[in-house]
Order: structure tokens, then C-alpha cells, then sequence
């Protein structure tokens, strides 16, 4: 394997830092600087000059487009490309990219979801430079991240509320840390690590099936014989050509700026997991898209194909994306660590209060933020967490929550340092908290880990409701706190009071089991089991005061969303169901008549040669083929009347919960008996191929 400088080529595709620093006049660069460090208004003057400097670099990295990169509410990235190339006389041409272009882009709004914020006819929107996202090369193309809104002003994107929510996390987090003395901070960041997992399997398996081909996740498959009982994969020795992969997609991810840290086998056969460091959260969001992309785009070369869907794989475990939230000043300071003693950081402490309270008034938000179809699939199934937002703090943390609710004394507990019991191995320090693999929203030692989010979303409005939440109990209680006499015992008061409130959210123990769902309900805690449930809560009154009052999303904005989530759960469901009908007709049905009619053949045969066998097993075999195959003929005509009822409903909401509990359930029918049939089958007969054959094909 060739030797790689890795400083060297991280960020090498990268319009930085310090490229700004070699290629910008010092007070251009510094101007620059101050957008993106402090949060503050670009300085228009100076786009002319980063516009030159910024094309100059990306020619030399080989770049003859440009391209306004943005995330409309498709889900995916979108991108028009331009040359820089401009006509001359005499036939020739120059390359010029001007400030105003890299500002303001303009493509067709009209073809892109709007939730009846636009007609069809109303074509026009507008894409604008964000900053503090760097730009970068990619195939041939310089990328500028950029926020897309229409022509009247509505955000159309994730990243615009993202921004948003970004401003306003600051804004009121300034507030709180002047209030313990901190003069040098100017912005408070959210900043995210996304653990990314998915599947990897062969690309000749992923072509032979029109499930995943259009649906990206299975809806046909019987268990293979054996699944992930044994734990063997997680953290297993890597198959060499998988191994080869994940090396040039670091290599490619590294090139971007992407810190792509720590690879390694999930649990599941088949399935892998890429973490990056930290970062704020809108740059976290643009490379975890670019992540995502990469990882398709590369898995061809190496013959095989990249699922990131939640739940590609019937009976073993799908892919999350772990969305782990922090919060730190621009001096550097976690504001979410604990410190040696936790009881007496007072800041660390209303820092707790402060996202238990967020995550206790907005349960249902972050609900939504991690409902789509894909998603209904993997929550709650014994591999993720349940659709009860709770929050799991860890022995330490939970005990001094309780100390100060009931006014007891807290202990300490010396859990700094632990031992192997054996000579040669050395002490190691141990967390403050353990791990609950069950719980939607846990502390980690210094953030927050999200694990609802699925593994194929864009993380965007997940922390667009972390943000703006969070900043919510900020300015409650800096409104509290600025105008106190006396600030020590108001602190005090504030922090108890505030934990006993939202204490219900707090839970430590199997979030998976039946008596916490009741438990739950006593509680009053939400628990939308699937996405349209979530989705009617979209626009609640106390949501849209939420983010109206820090100018992330209007009204207007939010209804949009619930209109095009509702939208895109329909569609999903209705592409499932078609392509259901079709394997089913065109593959499966076929495969096993024709193995039934080659039994009777050999049946047949053998009873013209030898009379008096006996062929009764054979003959209860097939019976048990034509039997199952005659339910597959009803519940495929059951699926396509239910399907054609959901299809004629104008009402986009009505036919989303018309799928969500008819149509779900006709294809769960379907699916049964075709599983069934599958088991049954030789497998010469099989079309497809199966569940053993696609997470233990041979990668290697």
C-alpha cells in the first residue's frame, strides 16, 4: 500500500484557512475570518476579491465549473453546474467567476418539494453563499455550500433553519455564560460527530434485486440460517477488498476536510461504521452529506454496492447515524463537561438543566426530527431505541440530579481508576457514566449522543430542534438569572426547580421493555410509534412558538414541512408497494410454478418407471408449494386493492396513515407468505438472491 502524508493531503481539495491566509490581501482574509469565527455579516465589498482567489485556487486543482451546492427538502444534496469559461472576441474565452455569482445563484425552485409554498408556475429561488462552510473541489467542479430559499424569502433547505437555529443557540448561550463571569467568548457553537453506519454487499446481488434497486432495503427474505447470534462480526477482522474500500474512501474524505476517524464491523453481517471528529454543526451536516455520497460512489469500484438504508435486512440489526451534540464557546471551553467535581459547576449544572428541560418540552419534536418510513422499520426493534424520547445520564450524573431535587448530600464516587487484576495491565481511567445502548438521547461524558436518527437522513433539522430547544431554556433562564438580586441562591433555585420539573424524562433503565412503555404513559411522555403519528404534531402551536420566536422557521415554513414530510412517507410507501406487486408477479411467482411443475414432472417420471412407489412426501410437498402460492395469488390481489385505494386519496395526510396501517399491513401479508415459499424452494429455483447469499457473499 502506498505511504501517505496524511497532513499533507487532508483538506487539499479544500478552500481553507489557510489557503485564505496565502491567497487573500490580510484584511480581506481577516474580514473573512470574522464571518466565519464570530458569526458576523459578510462584508459584500470583499466577494469580488475571495471570488478571484477562490477561482485561481480551484483551476489549479483542476476545476472548470462551479457549482452552489444546497439541501433542498428532498432529503439529498443538489447542484447546477456552471464553467467559469467566458466568450471573447476573435473565438476565444476567459475564465471569470465574479462576488456577485458567488453570493447569489438562482435555480428553478419550482421543481423542488415546497410544501405549497410555491406553485409550479412560480418558478424562481435563490441560493446564497454560507461562509463558515468551506468551499471544496470535487470532480472537476468548485462547491460552494450555499442556503437556498424562494423568491419570497421561505426557506426551502435544511441548512437555512440550521443557521438559524445555529444564531440563536449563540445568542442566548452568550447570555448565560457572561452571567459567570466569561468576558472573552464571542459565540457559543453546538457542535456534532455523526456516526455513520452501513451495509456493504455485492453489487451484482444489489443489481439482481428491484427491492433494493428502487427501495434501497429488502422486502422480501426469509432468515438465513445463521444471522449475528454469535456476535462474531462486531469489531471483527475487516475482509480484505471491504478493508481496501474503507482506506480510499478515508483517503477521498481526508482530501475533503472530512476527519474521518474510526472505522470498523458493526454487529450486523455485512454492516460497517465510520466516525469523523467533531465539528460545528453546519460543516458537521455538509460532510456527513458528502460522507454519505462517497461512500456510494466508491463501493462500485471495488464490485460491491452501499446501503444506507435503516433497515435493509428483515431480522438483523439496521444502521443508525449517532448524532452526538456538544456545546462550547469560541475560547474553547466545553460547556457540557463535568469537571472533577460536578456538583459544585454550577455552569456545567444549569448546562444540564438546560437541555433536560429542552428535551422534556420538545419530545415530540425530536421525535419527528428521526421519523421517516426507513426509520419505522429499525426504532424500537431490539437494535435501537424505542419511540419514547427519554434521557439516560449515567449513575453519577443521576445520583446528583436526585441530591439536588431532594436537597440530600451527594457522594462522590471514587470511580476514577480501574483495575484488570493483573500485574502487566495498567490501571485505566474510567467515565463517569456507563453506556445504555437502549436510550434515545444519552449523556456521554462531555455531549449528548442522539441515537434515533437513521442512518439515510440528513442530520440538518435533528440539530435545528437541538439548537433551537436548547436555546429556548437558555433565554428562560437568563431572563430569570439577569435580573436577580441575589444570582447564587436564584441560581440554585433555578437549577432544582428545573430538574424536578423535567425529572419524568430521565430514565435509566431497558427502554426496550413493556413495563417502561407503561411506565411512560404514567409519565405523560409522548410515543409516536410511527412517522405519521410523529408528523400531525409538526406544527403544534408550542412548536411554532418555539421557532418563531428565534426566527428558525415560520408558521408558514413549518406547515410546508408537515406537507412534505407527509408527501414523502406517501411516495415511499407507495413505490414499496408497487415494486412489491411487481417481484411478486414477475419473479417469484414464476420461479415457483415452474419448480412445481418440474416436481410433477419428476413424479410423473417416476411413477411411469416404477408404479407402486411411493411418492406421497413428494406429493405433500407440492401441495404445501401450490397451497402457499395460492395465498401469494390473494395477498397480491388483496395488496394491489389496498394500494389503489391509497393511490386515488387527495388528501396527502389521510393516504399517509392509510398506508402507514393498510397498505403496511397488506405487504407484511404478502411478504409472509413469499418468505414462506422461499424456505421451501430449491434454491436452483430461487430468483433472487437471498439473505445468506447477501450478507455472508464472499467480500473478500
Amino acid at each position: 500500500m502506498e505511504k501517505l502524508n496524511v497532513p499533507k493531503i487532508f483538506g487539499s481539495r479544500v478552500f481553507n484557512e489557510e489557503v485564505m491566509r496565502e491567497r487573500l490581501p490580510e484584511e480581506v482574509y481577516l474580514s473573512l475570518l470574522s464571518t466565519i469565527e464570530a458569526g458576523k455579516e459578510i462584508d459584500p465589498s470583499i466577494a469580488d476579491t475571495v471570488a478571484s482567489a477562490m477561482k485561481d485556487w480551484a483551476i489549479e486543482q483542476g476545476a472548470t465549473h462551479f457549482t452552489h451546492w444546497f439541501q433542498p427538502l428532498t432529503g439529498v444534496t443538489a447542484e447546477k453546474h456552471d464553467a467559469f469559461l467566458t466568450p471573447t472576441e476573435h473565438g476565444k474565452a476567459i475564465m471569470e467567476f465574479s462576488g456577485k455569482v458567488l453570493i447569489k445563484g438562482e435555480p428553478d425552485a419550482s421543481s423542488f418539494p415546497s410544501g405549497g409554498l410555491r406553485a409550479t408556475f412560480e418558478a424562481r429561488g435563490y441560493t446564497a453563499w454560507d461562509p463558515a462552510s468551506y468551499a471544496f473541489v470535487k470532480d472537476g467542479s468548485l462547491y460552494i455550500p450555499t442556503a437556498f430559499c424562494s423568491y419570497t424569502g421561505e426557506a426551502l433547505d435544511t441548512k437555512t433553519p440550521l443557521l438559524r437555529s445555529m444564531d440563536a443557540i449563540s445568542c442566548e448561550g452568550l447570555r448565560i455564560v457572561k452571567l459567570f463571569g466569561d468576558t472573552e467568548a464571542r459565540r457559543v457553537t453546538a457542535t456534532v460527530g455523526a456516526e455513520q453506519e452501513y451495509f456493504l454487499i455485492k453489487e451484482e446481488d444489489f443489481k439482481a434485486r428491484r427491492d433494493l434497486f428502487y427501495c434501497g432495503r429488502t422486502l422480501f427474505g426469509a432468515p438465513a440460517v445463521k444471522g449475528q447470534e454469535l456476535d462474531d462480526h462486531y469489531f471483527g477482522t475487516l475482509p480484505t477488498r471491504v478493508s481496501e474500500y474503507m482506506h480510499e474512501l478515508d483517503v477521498e474524505l481526508w482530501k475533503l476536510g472530512i476527519s474521518a476517524k474510526t472505522k470498523h464491523n458493526e454487529t450486523a453481517p455485512a454492516q460497517h461504521e465510520l466516525a469523523p471528529v467533531y465539528h460545528t454543526t453546519n460543516i458537521a451536516t455538509d460532510h456527513n452529506l458528502l460522507m454519505m455520497e462517497c461512500m456510494k460512489r466508491l463501493a462500485p469500484k471495488y464490485g460491491m454496492a452501499c446501503l444506507l438504508a435503516e433497515k435493509p435486512f428483515e431480522g438483523i440489526n439496521g444502521s443508525g447515524k449517532h448524532n452526538n451534540w456538544s456545546l462550547g464557546t469560541d475560547t474553547g471551553k466545553n460547556l457540557l463537561k463535568p469537571g472533577k467535581t460536578p456538583r459544585d459547576n454550577k455552569l456545567f449544572l444549569l448546562m444540564l438543566a438546560a437541555v433536560i428541560k429542552a428535551v422534556d418540552d420538545y419530545q415530540d419534536l425530536l421525535r419527528i426530527s428521526a421519523a421517516t418510513a426507513g426509520n419505522d422499520c429499525r426504532l424500537g426493534g431490539h437494535e435501537a431505541p424505542p419511540a419514547i424520547i427519554s434521557m439516560f445520564l449515567g449513575d453519577e450524573l443521576e445520583s446528583l440530579v436526585n441530591s439536588i431535587i431532594n436537597g440530600s448530600e451527594f457522594h462522590n464516587p471514587d470511580k476514577r481508576y480501574m483495575s484488570f487484576g493483573s500485574k502487566t495491565v495498567p490501571a485505566i481511567r474510567r467515565d463517569n457514566t456507563d453506556r445504555n445502548r437502549t436510550s434515545p438521547f444519552a449523556f456521554t461524558g462531555n455531549k449528548f449522543e442522539f441515537r434515533m436518527i437513521g442512518s439515510s437522513q440528513n442530520i440538518a433539522f435533528a440539530n435545528t430542534v437541538l439548537n433551537t430547544a436548547v436555546a429556548k431554556s437558555f433565554s428562560d433562564f437568563a431572563d430569570v438569572l439577569e435580573g436577580a438580586k441575589d444570582f447564587d441562591k436564584t441560581l440554585d433555585k433555578l437549577i432544582r426547580d428545573t430538574l424536578a420539573s423535567h425529572s419524568r424524562i430521565l430514565f435509566s433503565g431497558n427502554s426496550y421493555s413493556k413495563e417502561w412503555e407503561r411506565e411512560a404513559e404514567r409519565r405523560g411522555l409522548s410515543n409516536f410509534k410511527t412517522s405519521p403519528e410523529a408528523y400531525a404534531h409538526f406544527d403544534d402551536d408550542k412548536n411554532v412558538e418555539l421557532f418563531e420566536k428565534f426566527g428558525v422557521m415560520s408558521r408558514v415554513e413549518l406547515r410546508s414541512r408537515r406537507e412534505i414530510y407527509f408527501a414523502n412517507y406517501r411516495k415511499i410507501k407507495n413505490i414499496e408497494a408497487k415494486t412489491m406487486l411487481e417481484m411478486a408477479m414477475r419473479d417469484y411467482i414464476p420461479a415457483v410454478n415452474k419448480y412445481i411443475g418440474d416436481l410433477s414432472s419428476s413424479v410423473n417420471s417416476i411413477l411411469t418407471l416404477v408404479p407402486s412407489a411411493n411418492v406421497s412426501n413428494e406429493r405433500a410437498h407440492i401441495e404445501k408449494l401450490v397451497s402457499n402460492l395460492s395465498s401469494v395469488y390473494e395477498a397480491h390481489r388483496a395488496l394491489a386493492d389496498c394500494e389503489s385505494v391509497a393511490t386515488k386519496m387527495e388528501s396527502t395526510e389521510e393516504a399517509a396513515f392509510f398506508y402507514c396501517k393498510n397498505v403496511s399491513a397488506a405487504m407484511d401479508k404478502l411478504r409472509y407468505y413469499i418468505d414462506t415459499l422461499e424456505e421451501i424452494t430449491a434454491r436452483e429455483y430461487w430468483p433472487v438472491p437471498t439473505y445468506g447469499d447477501m450478507t455472508y457473499g464472499e467480500i473478500l
